[in-house]
């Protein structure tokens, strides 16, 4: 993972990342605008997309959601300056892989973009993981039970394959929230339940149990 686009439209902030990318061995191109973003990302030339929301023209949100549409297997950190919780919410439920927000360290978008690069390089771009009836191809990001399709939201996605990359071992809410979310939630929050429930309504309930005070296990 060495090709990365970086979306942005403030120039300043451009070239401070484009820089320190390419000091640490990446190659990058800069696009100024939503369209042009658009037409980098599905050129299917890059390996991770930086992504800026307040693009001019056609905006981060749309750009991503594009994206996600033509299924194109393209790992995305969105940089922003949004920082409430509504828009982190709808950006990562939209596909984004990761999101921080503005100002930032560059030290941080390095580790992370790293990050991305190495669990790439764990899993062979055509990979199906399976459990019993349960598959999940990570190419085409589409799931299946026994012989039927099921659509799946981006977080029920990455959801998924974190149970079946670890079938039988019991996941915490904070492993839950930390790998599927990347950012901390109120340690209150029952966002991991709602979505364990809507797993379950659409996969079958026997697949997931509940480990009472420890989390959830893939059976």
């Amino acid at each position: 993972m060495n090709r990365i686009l970086i979306a942005e439209d403030e120039e300043r902030i451009a070239s401070f990342v484009r820089k320190g990318l390419r000091a640490n061995g990446f190659t990058t191109v800069v696009a100024e605008d939503g369209d042009e973003a658009l037409d980098q990302a599905l050129s299917g030339r890059f390996d991770l997309m930086v992504l800026d929301i307040g693009l001019p023209g056609r905006d981060g949100f749309s750009v991503l959601r594009e994206v996600r549409e033509a299924r194109i297997a393209l790992p995305v950190i969105v940089l922003t300056a949004r920082d409430s919780v509504r828009d982190t919410v709808a950006g990562l439920e939209g596909g984004a892989d990761d999101w921080m927000t503005k100002p930032f360290r560059f030290e941080e978008l390095l580790a992370r973009v790293r990050l991305r690069r190495r669990t790439a390089a764990r899993e062979p771009e055509a990979t199906v993981l399976r459990r019993g009836p349960l598959a999940l191809d990570l190419r085409t990001r589409r799931a299946g039970v026994r012989d039927s399709t099921v659509d799946l939201t981006a977080r029920e996605f990455v959801l998924l394959e974190m149970f079946l990359r670890h079938p039988g071992q019991v996941l915490s809410r904070e492993q839950i929230l930390s790998h599927v979310w990347g950012y901390d939630f109120d340690p209150g929050s029952n966002i991991v339940d709602v979505y364990v429930r809507a797993l379950r309504r659409k996969l079958g309930a026997e697949h997931l149990e509940t480990v009472r005070g420890m989390g959830y296990r893939l059976r």
